[in-house]
C-alpha cells in the first residue's frame, strides 16, 4: 500500500504548471472575436451611410451612372469585409484545433495511473520539450525554437506565433521605435484600459522626449502640439509625469538636473520594452517567468535540504566524506544552482532503523554506522563518523527516541 501511494499519479498537482497551454488560446479567440466585431461595425456603418446617401440621391434624380458607381463601391467594401472575415474564421479554426490538441495533451496525463508507467516518461518529455521551446520563445531565439518544436511534433503544444510577434515589437523598441507598440495598444485599447495599463501613456511620453531631444523650433512646436493631444488628457492620473514633461521644454538634452535627464537617458527605452512585454503577457495570461524556470526552482526547492549545502554534507564539494551521495542536488552540476532556492515544507520525516547520536550532534541508523565502521578498519571499541571523518569512543554514542 505505501508504494502504490507512492507511486500514484495525482494529475491535478501538474495542471497549475500547464494553465497558460489553455489560457492563452481562450485570450487569443476573445481578442479574434472582438477584431471581428470591430471590423464588422466598422464597414457596417460605411456601407450604410453610403447606402442611405445612394438613395437620396437616387430620389432627388441622380444621374443612374452616378447610382451604379456608388453601389459598386457599396460591393467592393462588402467581399473586402468577406475576406477578413475569413480570415479571421481561418484563425479560429486554427486555435480550436490547438485547442483539441492541448486538451487531449492533458486528459493523457489523468489517463496515466502511475508515475512508474511508461506513458508517464512519454507524457514527461512532451512537457519539458514544451518548456524548452517556450524558455527559447522568451529569450530571442525564434528559429530554434521553431525547429525544435517542428522536430519533437509539439507545434500545436506551443505558441511561437505569439512570441515571435511579442519579440518582434520588443525589439523594436530597444532601437528606439514606438510605432510597432503604438499600433499593438490600439488594437487592445479596451482590454489595456481595463487593466489600467500606462503603456501608451509612457509611449506617446517617450515620442515626446524625442521630438523635444532635437531642440529644433519646428520639432519644439510639434512637441507642444502633441503633448496637448496626447500628454495633457492624462493629467489627473499622471500628474508628476505631466508637469515633468512640461518642464522639460526649458532643459536641453546636456542638462545634469536628474529629474530631467533621466527622462532624455536612453535607457528608457529598455524601460518601455520591459514595460510592454509585461504588459503583453498579462493580457495574454502568460506567466512572466519562463515556465522552464518555474518548474526547475520547484524540483530544485523539493529536493533541497539542509545537508545539500553543509560544509560536512557527503557531496562532491566534501572530500573527507566516507559516502557516496545520490542527491541530485548534491550533485556538481546542481549544487550551486539550488543554493538560493528556499527549503520546501515536509510535512513527515523519515529516518532510519534505531537510530543513535554521535557526540557532534550527527544522527545515523546503528547498523549502519557499525556497517561503515567495521568495512573501513575503524580500530575496536571506537565508531567514524562516514560524513565528517571523525572518530569517537562507542560509549559516548546515545540512542535517539523519536516522540
Amino acid at each position: 500500500m505505501a508504494e502504490l501511494t507512492t507511486t500514484r499519479l495525482n494529475a491535478e498537482s501538474h495542471l497549475p504548471l500547464d494553465q497558460a497551454l489553455l489560457r492563452l488560446p481562450c485570450e487569443l479567440v476573445r481578442k479574434n472575436f472582438k477584431t471581428s466585431q470591430r471590423i464588422v461595425e466598422r464597414d457596417r456603418d460605411n456601407v450604410i451611410g453610403t447606402l442611405r446617401a445612394t438613395a437620396n440621391g437616387a430620389l432627388a434624380g441622380d444621374a443612374a451612372p452616378q447610382s451604379i458607381k456608388a453601389l459598386d463601391s457599396m460591393i467592393a467594401k462588402m467581399q473586402g469585409l468577406k475576406r477578413k472575415l475569413d480570415g479571421l474564421h481561418e484563425e479560429e479554426k486554427r486555435i480550436h484545433k490547438n485547442s483539441r490538441k492541448r486538451i487531449q495533451h492533458l486528459q493523457d496525463l489523468y489517463d496515466i495511473p502511475s508515475l512508474a508507467d511508461v506513458k508517464y516518461e512519454e507524457w514527461s518529455r512532451v512537457r519539458l520539450n514544451r518548456l524548452l521551446v517556450d524558455y527559447l520563445l522568451r529569450n530571442g531565439y525564434g528559429e530554434s525554437a521553431k525547429a525544435l518544436a517542428a522536430e519533437k511534433g509539439i507545434v500545436e503544444l506551443v505558441d511561437v506565433d505569439v512570441f515571435l510577434h511579442c519579440h518582434k515589437i520588443e525589439q523594436s523598441l530597444y532601437e528606439g521605435r514606438t510605432q510597432e507598440a503604438l499600433a499593438w495598444c490600439n488594437e487592445n485599447k479596451q482590454a489595456l484600459k481595463k487593466k489600467l495599463s500606462n503603456l501608451e501613456f509612457e509611449l506617446r511620453l517617450q515620442q515626446y522626449i524625442e521630438l523635444v531631444r532635437s531642440g529644433r523650433k519646428d520639432q519644439l512646436l510639434e512637441a507642444i502640439k502633441h503633448a496637448q493631444k496626447f500628454i495633457a488628457p492624462h493629467r489627473d492620473t499622471h500628474t508628476a509625469e505631466v508637469d515633468k514633461a512640461m518642464g522639460l521644454l526649458a532643459y536641453p538634452v546636456e542638462t545634469r538636473i536628474e529629474r530631467y535627464s533621466e527622462m532624455y537617458s536612453a535607457s528608457r527605452w529598455n524601460y518601455l520594452a520591459r514595460l510592454f512585454v509585461t504588459n503583453h503577457h498579462e493580457l495574454l495570461s502568460l506567466p512572466e517567468r519562463p515556465l522552464l524556470h518555474i518548474a526547475l526552482s520547484a524540483g530544485l526547492s523539493s529536493l533541497k535540504t539542509p545537508s545539500c549545502h553543509s560544509a560536512y554534507a557527503s557531496s562532491s564539494s566534501n572530500a573527507s566524506s566516507s559516502t557516496t551521495s545520490v542527491c541530485p542536488i548534491c550533485s556538481t552540476e546542481l549544487n550551486d544552482l539550488a543554493r538560493n532556492v528556499p527549503y520546501a515544507h515536509h510535512t513527515k520525516s523519515y529516518v532510519e532503523n534505531d537510530p543513535v547520536v554521535l557526540p557532534n550532534g550527527r544522527v545515523y541508523g546503528r547498523d549502519r554506522l557499525f556497517q561503515i565502521s567495521s568495512q573501513i578498519g575503524v580500530p575496536p571499541g571506537q565508531i567514524k563518523d562516514p560524513t565528517t571523518g571523525e572518530l569517537f569512543e562507542q560509549s559516548r554514542i546515545r540512542k535517539v527516541y523519536i516522540s
